[in-house]
């Protein structure tokens, strides 16, 4: 074995040994042919510091997530609305659902509108939304649309400053929790002349009744009842009136799933009401 052997030898190894650390050095997503080309230093720092170096991470830039506003066309603010007249008479329809968010009730028939594809519009009560913020955070998070219920659902007549206050309260807790902003407001009780729908309409706010009821507040009725109160009666451009709040609404929550599908087969197609109010004839 000759000493110009064993020479070549100790070269190939140390060619070996420096390839070995500068490709372990490469930074992900730099071919090897790019990182071969730099010094093991210039490649050390660049992974230490990026701004030192050419080798840099290329991150995707974050979302912007813009939270909702749920405004209405010109048209209708200030407005009193029952239904629409959907261009060419289309098959729509919107489920509006008050008085929440409600422990329970509500959990359950967003769970059975997700099932089914369906986005709904909820009025919330502000005393509700105080008490269930996380699920109010959930009802946007999933597309649905929002309106004002004003803050103790009370019906009696009351003057412009008490009006405010119910209407303006409530709008502020809806905006702090979830960053939503609205222009649909629905008294309670469907009550026009207690002060309420007035103060709304000065805001240019659209006061959103409704065309069909499901009557789901009858203590009575069973839950089929409420089927067929929505089935029988639909038609293309309609509002429909349920209730996940104000006390226990376990029977809507029964007829949901049958209301919905029972639509579908009559070829509805589900829209919320800043939705439908697009589609004016």
């Amino acid at each position: 074995m000759t000493d110009n052997y064993l020479m070549r030898q100790k070269i190939i190894s140390i060619v070996a040994i420096a390839f070995s650390i500068t490709a372990c050095s490469i930074a992900p997503g730099t071919s090897p042919q790019s990182g071969l080309n730099q010094p093991v230093s210039k490649i050390r720092t660049a992974l230490q510091d990026p701004a030192k170096g050419q080798i840099k991470a290329q991150l995707p830039p974050s979302a912007k997530v813009e939270n909702p506003t749920f405004t209405v066309p010109a048209k209708f603010q200030g407005k009193t609305v029952y239904k629409v007249q959907p261009r060419n008479n289309e098959k729509v329809i919107a489920l509006s659902i008050d008085d929440g968010p409600w422990p329970k009730t509500t959990l359950e028939m967003l769970d059975i509108l997700k099932q089914n594809d369906v986005k709904a519009t909820f009025f919330w009560v502000g005393q509700a939304l105080q008490a269930n913020p996380d699920l109010a955070k959930r009802e946007v998070a999933e597309g649905h649309a929002i309106g004002n219920h004003t803050w103790h659902h009370w019906y009696r007549r009351m003057d412009e400053a008490t009006a405010k206050s119910e209407i303006d309260r409530t709008a502020d807790l809806i905006y702090k929790t979830t960053g939503v902003k609205t222009s649909l407001f629905r008294p309670p009780g469907g009550f026009l002349n207690n002060g309420l729908a007035a103060y709304a309409k000065s805001q240019k706010d659209a006061v959103i009744m409704w065309s069909l009821t499901s009557a789901d507040t009858d203590p009575h009725a069973k839950p089929q009842a409420f089927v067929n109160n929505v089935l029988k009666g639909a038609k293309p451009g309609f509002i429909v009136l349920m209730h996940d709040g104000g006390g226990d609404r376990h029977r809507t929550v029964e007829a949901l799933p049958q209301i919905i599908s029972g639509l579908k087969q009559q070829g509805y197609r589900f829209v919320t009401i800043p939705e439908l109010l697009q589609m004016k004839e």
